[in-house]
């Protein structure tokens, strides 16, 4: 017999319709085969999918399992940003407004504000804080794979650099917008250099001068997840602001910057982070923005 299971969509990281990174949620995934869960995600073609689960902590919200188009991955922001929020206004949450989500990284702190409003707001602490990977390739190698000039691309003590939270990524830091916007990732370049790399997804940014010092635009080309461009990326995100406030003179307190994405994709995103310092060393990050629900449905298996 055929079984149907329910499942919602979101655009996360806007407060407008048709904007933000698609997600979809399936807030009761006990029923569905583990075989199917790639399938699934296939067919609705969006970055990420997740399934939830009844948590192996009974104190805990859900389990959560995420998959992109190519395997399922242990963290990402836009998934726990969107799939806490749905649960809340589906009233899956046990009533309250502050959730913990297991996920392959551990447990993720995630509390939702605004809930009865037509875009809630979400915020995620991460469960890892940044680490620093290998030795990234050269500037001029990185300007190869992004089809911009290697004097595009900061160097010391703004240099590109691996870092992860969870979610590894290459972390390239522009001089302007405008080189942002004219990057491009050429697939040849890419396979040579960064496809079998710890870091093989790339996330540019650059300051946004009009928005002030802690504004900044960014674009994150996944190929190593069949992700071509994605329009919002939480965990890469939550590596910016651990990549920022490593680099920034304030020793104690919280920083806090917004970052602009999928602006080139038709889809602007705007994600809020934040890092807490203490003694000079990070203690903490976290990644929020807003979500709006779009549709919802089942799937019939």
């Amino acid at each position: 017999m055929p079984s149907k299971h329910n499942f919602v969509t979101l655009d996360v990281f806007t407060s407008t319709a048709f904007g933000g990174n698609q997600l979809a949620v399936f807030p009761d995934a006990t029923g569905i085969p583990d075989e199917a869960l790639l399938n699934i995600t296939r067919e609705f073609n969006f970055a990420e999918v997740t399934f939830c689960y009844p948590p192996a902590n009974p104190a805990h919200t859900k389990r959560v399992r995420i998959f992109t188009p190519a395997r399922e991955i242990p963290f990402a922001g836009h998934p726990t940003v969107g799939t806490a929020i749905a649960l809340v206004m589906l009233g899956q949450a046990g009533g309250s407004t502050k959730l913990v989500l297991e996920e392959g990284v551990g447990p993720i702190p995630v509390t939702v504000r605004d809930a009865k409003s037509a875009a809630p707001f979400a915020q995620f602490s991460v469960a890892k804080l940044a680490e620093i990977g290998p030795p990234t390739p050269s500037r001029g190698v990185l300007a190869e794979i992004l089809s911009i000039d290697a004097e595009d691309i900061l160097a010391s003590p703004m240099a590109p650099q691996n870092v992860s939270c969870g979610l590894p990524f290459l972390m390239v830091p522009l001089r302007s917008v405008d080189a942002v916007s004219r990057s491009r990732v050429r697939m040849e370049k890419w396979e040579t250099t960064l496809k079998s790399a710890w870091a093989p997804d790339i996330f540019v940014f650059a300051k946004k001068p009009e928005g002030g010092e802690s504004h900044y635009h960014a674009r994150m080309y996944g190929p190593g997840v069949n992700v071509p461009e994605d329009p919002a990326t939480g965990s890469a995100n939550a590596c910016l602001a651990g990549y920022l406030a490593a680099r920034a003179s304030q020793k104690d307190g919280t920083l806090v910057w917004t970052v602009d994405q999928g602006v080139e994709m038709g889809r602007p995103s705007r994600i809020e982070i934040e890092a807490d310092k203490a003694a000079g060393a990070v203690t903490a990050i976290r990644v929020g923005g807003n979500a709006v629900m779009m549709s919802e449905g089942s799937f019939t298996l």
